[in-house]
């Protein structure tokens, strides 16, 4: 009897519309989110770069995220999530009120209605207040910047990185995020994505890739020999995301439904399959497992889901990790180093592969194998279903690549125009002289205590015996250092 009280009372604090068990679940999705990024990107980031690099790569993922979220409530989430200003764009104003943030939940633009103007879905009005929301999709916002950082590790000039996260989440995220989640043209029109397959992820591979190009490329001799500083770290990051992947996909249908179960189960066996046929092909073309290419291939499955985790079936995951783990294998392994225009960018972490291509197949596949009964549990347009499912399935897959084709143009031009602004105040790259030193000169931090790529040893530094102390110095200021006498 108490526990039934528990979890009837109306108070204050717990009003009629709030779905205690909805709530506790949004949350606990936006910290497995969260926890993606941060840290599970920034340990990621910081360990498969080269040692030089491992504060530079760290920082911009945690600069992205503090960053994402200021601009988040101030303007952003309204922008994405807000009432219809453009098609393809909500009105921006500031998440931070009390009386907004403690109000049900609720997506002003999703309302979908039928061609005689007669409603035939409402708006999407979570049992949750707006807080849950507007957190919750902040993780989303944060995560594809930081992704989209992938392509530019390693030489871009922090200062332009800086200035450059707030315009590109304005004016890029943004706008994906409104057109295919927010009530947009392409949401009202029925393109399917179910949790980020094209805003987050076509959308950062490209913007990678973009970025990468213009930002211009890493020192030849990074680009040569770039090996990771920390493997097992590397894991840690990886694992980090895999796991984090379920808050990713389980916490978009906005409640803890059966959508929900669907698309972590989905989530996790397309992980492993794409995973597991990855390795394969890395063993039976190159005769050993790679833990890097390992990496990969968990990445592209986990993207490769995210599109239809929830509105697919079981063996449709297994065969969407098939596919993850070789397309994507193929267009980076093989297609890359044949092809000259991909060859002359530095995409530095292969965003352009694992994010761009897989998210991209995603969709497609998406549109393929979206099972009907999974689609009309949550889906705005009623009787969505895949082309593999007949009864005019295949206008589905025509919707998937007229929507990849929008994110895909908007995030070339959008990219492309924000860097050649920030370029005329600040210099995209970092000077020759800084990159061949890495993070001491960008920070004048280094990662480990040990004497690293670019230093010059000083023995008067250290007090060794005998040391002259007017001998001059080429060192810099900034964090040193220890050296072990052996």
């Amino acid at each position: 009897m108490a526990a039934a009280i528990a979890y009837s009372d109306i108070t204050p604090a717990v009003p009629d519309w709030l779905n205690t068990g909805d709530n506790a679940w949004q949350m606990t999705a936006a910290t497995l989110v969260s926890l993606q990024s941060m840290p599970g990107l920034v340990i990621l980031y910081g360990s498969i770069v080269k040692k030089k690099w491992a504060v530079n790569s760290a920082f911009m993922a945690l600069y992205a995220f503090a960053a994402s979220l200021i601009l988040w409530v101030l303007v952003c989430y309204r922008m994405a999530f807000g009432d219809k200003l453009l098609p393809f764009w909500g009105k921006g104003a500031p998440a931070l009120g009390q009386s907004y943030l403690i109000r049900r939940a609720k997506l002003p633009a999703t309302e979908h209605r039928h061609s005689n103007g007669t409603v035939e879905t409402p708006a999407t009005e979570p049992f949750y207040p707006m807080a849950s929301m507007v957190y919750f999709e902040f993780t989303f916002a944060a995560i594809t910047v930081i992704l989209l950082a992938g392509g530019v590790l390693g030489r871009m000039n922090i200062k332009a990185w800086m200035a450059f996260v707030p315009l590109w989440l304005i004016f890029s995220y943004t706008v994906g995020a409104f057109s295919l989640w927010g009530g947009g043209f392409l949401y009202q029109w029925g393109v399917i994505d179910y949790s980020g397959g094209y805003v987050i992820h076509v959308s950062s591979g490209v913007a990678g890739f973009v970025a990468a190009y213009l930002v211009g490329p890493r020192l030849k001799s990074d680009r040569e020999r770039f090996p990771p500083n920390n493997v097992l770290l590397m894991l840690a990051g990886a694992g980090l995301l895999w796991m984090g992947w379920s808050g990713f996909n389980g916490g978009s249908p906005y409640a803890a439904n059966l959508a929900a179960s669907m698309a972590v189960l989905n989530t996790n066996v397309c992980a492993a399959t794409s995973l597991l046929v990855w390795t394969s092909l890395d063993v039976a073309f190159f005769g050993k497992p790679s833990v890097i290419g390992a990496v990969q291939g968990m990445i592209t499955g986990l993207v490769c889901i995210t599109p239809g985790a929830g509105l697919v079936q079981g063996w449709a995951a297994v065969v969407m990790g098939v596919l993850s783990g070789s397309i994507p294998w193929f267009s980076m392994m093989i297609l890359h180093k044949k092809s000259t225009l991909l060859q002359q960018v530095d995409d530095t972490l292969a965003v352009l592969h694992t994010h761009a291509v897989a998210g991209l197949l995603g969709g497609i596949l998406t549109g393929l194998l979206a099972e009907p009964t999974l689609c009309g549990l949550i889906l705005p347009v009623k009787n969505s279903r895949g082309a593999f499912y007949g009864h005019g399935g295949g206008v589905q897959l025509l919707k998937q690549l007229v929507g990849a084709l929008f994110v895909i143009g908007w995030n070339i031009v959008s990219t492309t125009a924000i860097l050649l602004v920030i370029r005329l105040f600040i210099p995209l790259r970092m000077p020759d002289e800084e990159l061949i030193i890495g993070d001491d000169a960008a920070h004048g931090e280094e990662a480990y205590a040990l004497w690293g790529d670019g230093e010059k040893y000083d023995p008067t530094k250290h007090g060794l015996p005998n040391a002259d102390e007017t001998t001059p110095t080429r060192l810099t200021n900034g964090a040193r250092g220890v050296t072990i006498q052996l």
